[in-house]
């Protein structure tokens, strides 16, 4: 069983440690050999050939399938010179078979309503090669269809060289495209902490020489080593009769001819005695972080009851000492901006103990000295039973959950427990099993177990490897990094000092709000109640999510608070719940709700601050209670406002990294002719901004503004609407409804549409193209409809004509985005990524799209591929919570939207290709296109 680093900081990890060698594969089935019972549901299998599969009949969303072909084949396994070559083979697996010519995948999917990158997909890792079909529609024949290009997939590519040379540009425009300071700090950092290793060689990208030595022989020789029956998994989980599925792969499978196997090579060499190296790599765009590390051995664990207990036990020395390090980087006066500890496993040749620690640029030794006496502490003392207390409780919620949500899992949820028994070795069982040897267990979860449990896999950092990345060499050098450690380890330690509990502090907030209004459309059964107070209540009870209810909450407000003489009011708003309340601090409020299933924060919309999170029923009350105190009582608290600068201060270092963000925050001001409201300020106007000032800016829309609440999901109406009328609805009277844009000054596309250039401090073949066009508000439905339409028709025009035909670029996109309250105001894009070199032919090319969709009405096919996904997504809308939330959430003040969606397959169904030509020739004009292009510093503009 392999195991993944455990309870770090998402923000933090910095290289991936998750691949796997497993000579001989596929010997079998991991719950063979486990006391862990399998969930009966799934259906394994394997054919005379080796090749393996798992079926699972599945109806969250109802009607629809996932299918993944899992290829235990990715960079790994190449030879030197073939770097790159399974990253290839994954591309030309969209290049034509023995029974799909040429270019014609794609537009087979899309005619069947899968969209392309969204639906069909693939990736290639270091240990695998993973191919994904997201059907919209289980019927047989779709099934049939997805199981005919899985099986040339595995083993009918025709891999020509016309093709091969075509494909070659598109993947130079990834290679180019993923050529970031993020990417190459990871490379960097892998082979610091892993020299010498394959592992540390084999990127899946490759190399251009490897790349450009690329032939059809010397791919298909690849192919045909690799892509054997026994190296394949092919996992099928939907809305089908498993048995005629079962047959289906059979019958497609069935004649493939095994094939020898050979053995994945090792990942490694990794060395359990590499110690006391430093380095320090620079990078302008990168913020300061030290890690701490030291490898060792791998340890075999098989997936067993005993494992998992082994390992509960030590998540939970993890979690607990990461809450320590979480709760110093929420001090007013904080070390670092974040840190994590925790073990894992690099494939199955090593294990490694890491910390890992962010700073402010310059502060790294101070945030090395405080992560480094934190993680003495934990294994000098252990923890507190009310440590191991929260995090039992955390943990227990989880459990809970996924038992009480059983029955509804989705797709995704069921298609990832069955790869990770493919991938990691990890037994599916079901959840309601888990639960039940959870509580058997919890007993034993002490104190000392856990701190013994965590010192049996936790390394010691005893003189470590470390490095050091940031926008400047450390002062001092390496050598001052290494004597900052040894300090850490001679320094004295004393005990943690326990802290201080206390009970949630709002759970009244006057007397219950009476209903005045309380009305349910008939036709999708939505409930919309209005309370005394003015608060709005939409509700619609589904059994779509077991035990899960969604909620939303929108206050007047938002964006239109900012104004050409105070832009950045609602700047603020993300980092409210960073102030925490006024009876708690954030850091408290995680202590006092933990084992609860509930979310705080706000975000800001155009008119409206939102909230959307999802609960249980039986939190219910509490996440209302606590987004109740938000908005009546938000703390304020300093260190929400150190934790905005500290982000904002590296969002505008790391601004001009690369071409899209270079380009994404001037493009405001570009197009509204440096409206302040639209346009990025000098980071000195962030750096002044305070939650005195946000209180000022919004405290009068918290306290009086209209509020929509919606609920969604597994809820007792009656009993919801009682919750919302004992904290919401007993709030003082609010505006009776949401105030838009009225007096503000129009939002305006400008007139001056001469070419603009935009630099970036990028690699120097790295160019961005982008060209906008003014639309339209979407007051007329019928004309959104055609131009969200035409926005699709032009992704897949330009995929034809810019990656397919050209291979000038690997993700060319569209975009249509049109104003619901900025009244006239939309815009039409186009995007493609390209080398510098290409900039004029690109432009060339997208120009001749633009004009062939103007001068005559696409084709019926081209329309098909367009619009066949669109109609696919609005039948399984309603299938899923999310898409009733759409619908619930603004059902009072947005009712336009129900009778829109109502509508929208009719109407996009009667679009013609005279309508895209239409649309097309109305708000395409070239002369109408403003185009920005993001190009390198000290690098002309290609002619």
């Amino acid at each position: 069983m392999r195991v993944s680093l455990i309870a770090l900081v998402v923000a933090l990890a910095p290289m991936p440690l998750a691949a796997k060698d497993v000579p001989p594969r596929n010997t079998g089935w991991a719950f063979e050999r486990s006391d862990i019972p399998v969930d009966p549901a799934f259906r394994f299998g394997r054919l005379p050939n080796g090749m393996r599969y798992v079926i699972r009949h599945n109806a969250t969303p109802a009607g629809t399938a996932m299918v993944r072909l899992n290829v235990e084949a990715g960079s790994l396994d190449e030879a030197p010179a073939e770097q790159g070559f399974a990253h290839f083979v994954e591309h030309m697996a969209f290049n034509g078979s023995s029974r799909v010519p040429e270019g014609q995948m794609i537009p087979l999917l899309e005619r069947e309503g899968l969209a392309f990158g969204a639906d069909t997909n693939a990736s290639t890792s270091f240990d695998r090669t993973v191919y994904k079909l997201d059907l919209p529609r289980s019927d047989p024949a779709l099934l049939d269809t997805a199981l005919m290009l899985m099986r040339e997939t595995a083993g009918n590519l025709t891999i020509s060289q016309q093709a091969v040379e075509r494909e070659r540009g598109v993947i130079f425009a990834e290679m180019r495209d993923r050529n970031t300071w993020a990417l190459r700090n990871a490379i960097d950092t892998t082979q610091f902490f892993y020299p010498g290793s394959l592992y540390a060689q084999r990127f899946p990208i490759g190399t251009t020489a490897s790349l450009n030595g690329a032939t059809a022989a010397s791919l298909r020789a690849f192919y045909e080593r690799e892509y054997v029956p026994a190296h394949v998994t092919l996992v099928i989980v939907g809305d089908f009769d498993v048995d005629a599925v079962e047959a289906g792969i059979v019958r497609h499978f069935n004649d493939w001819t095994a094939k020898p196997v050979q053995p994945q090579p090792s990942p490694g060499p990794i060395k359990a005695k590499d110690k006391g190296r430093t380095s320090a790599y620079i990078d302008p765009a990168l913020s300061e972080r030290v890690t701490v590390q030291r490898n060792g051995a791998y340890q075999d664990e098989p997936d067993s009851i005993a494992q998992r207990r082994e390992t509960l036990l030590r998540s939970i020395g993890y979690d607990i000492v990461n809450r320590r390090l979480q709760r110093l980087a929420r001090s007013a006066e904080p070390p670092f901006r974040g840190a994590g500890f925790g073990t894992g496993d690099v494939f199955e040749t090593a294990r490694s103990t890491r910390i890992i620690i962010d700073t402010v640029d310059g502060k790294w030794r101070a945030g090395l000295e405080a992560a480094g006496i934190e993680y003495r502490r934990a294994l000098a003392y252990g923890f507190s039973a009310a440590e191991v207390a929260e995090q039992v409780a955390q943990v227990r919620t989880g459990i809970v959950n996924a038992a009480a949500a059983e029955t509804t899992r989705s797709n995704a949820v069921l298609t990832q427990l069955a790869l990770s028994l493919v991938d990691d070795e990890m037994v599916p069982s079901t959840p309601q099993s888990g639960l039940q040897r959870f509580e058997a267990f919890a007993p034993q979860i002490t104190p000392d177990a856990v701190l013994a449990a965590l010192k049996r896999e936790a390394l010691a950092l005893d003189d470590p490897l470390i490095r050091f990345q940031g926008r400047k060499a450390p002062e001092g050098g390496e050598s001052a990094l290494r004597d900052a450690w040894r300090n850490v380890m001679r320094a004295k330690i004393e005990k943690e000092a326990a802290a201080d509990t206390a009970q949630f502090a709002y759970t009244e907030f006057g007397p219950a709000g009476q209903v005045v209004s309380d009305i349910r459309r008939e036709d999708l059964g939505i409930r919309e109640v209005r309370f005394a107070n003015g608060v709005m209540l939409n509700l619609r009870k589904t059994d779509l999510e077991k035990d899960r209810v969604r909620v939303s909450l929108a206050i007047d407000g938002g964006d239109r608070l900012n104004t050409r003489e105070n832009p950045h009011a609602t700047q603020l708003v993300p980092n409210l719940d960073d102030g925490g309340l006024g009876k708690h601090s954030r850091d408290a409020l995680d202590t006092i709700l933990a084992g609860r299933s509930v979310g705080l924060g706000l975000s800001s919309g155009t008119t409206s601050f939102d909230s959307r999170v999802t609960t249980t029923p039986r939190d219910l009350e509490i996440q209302l209670q606590l987004l109740a105190a938000l908005i009546t009582d938000p703390g304020y608290r300093p260190e929400g406002e150190v934790r905005y600068r500290q982000a904002i201060n590296n969002y505008f270092a790391q601004l001009d990294a690369t071409p899209a963000s270079a380009l994404g925050a001037r493009l405001g001001g570009i197009l509204s002719d440096n409206d302040p409201r639209f346009s990025l300020g000098d980071v000195e106007d962030y750096r002044h901004l305070s939650y005195a000032r946000l209180k000022t800016d919004m405290g009068d829309r918290l306290t009086r503004g209209a509020v929509e609440i919606a609920l969604v999901g597994d809820i007792d109406e009656d009993a919801a609407i009682a919750l919302v009328a004992r904290t919401f609805g007993a709030l003082p009277p609010r505006e009776p409804a949401f105030r838009g844009l009225s007096g503000q000054p129009p939002r305006t596309f400008t007139q001056d549409r001469k070419p603009r250039i935009v630099r970036h401090t990028g690699p120097a073949d790295q160019a961005l193209l982008r060209i906008t066009w003014p639309t339209r508000d979407d007051a007329d439905p019928v004309e959104t409809l055609e131009l969200e339409l035409l926005e699709r028709v032009m992704r897949v025009e330009l995929t034809d004509q810019l990656r397919e035909a050209l291979g000038k670029t690997y993700s060319p996109s569209a975009s249509s985005q049109l104003s619901h309250d900025w009244k006239g105001y939309g815009i039409f894009s186009v995007n493609a990524s390209v080398d510098v070199a290409e900039v004029p032919a690109t432009r060339a090319a997208i120009r001749q799209v633009v004009n062939e969709l103007r001068a005559a009405p696409v084709s019926a096919d081209i329309l098909q591929r367009a619009r066949q996904p669109l109609v696919e997504g609005l039948s399984n809308a309603l299938k899923n919570n999310a898409g009733w939330m759409a619908l619930v959430e603004h059902a009072q003040t947005r009712p336009d939207r129900i009778d829109r969606f109502q509508k929208a397959r009719e109407r996009l169904l009667a679009l013609t290709p005279a309508d895209m030509q239409a649309m097309a020739k109305r708000y395409l004009a070239p002369e109408a296109g403003l185009e920005v292009l993001a190009l390198p510093r000290d690098v002309a503009e290609p002619k």
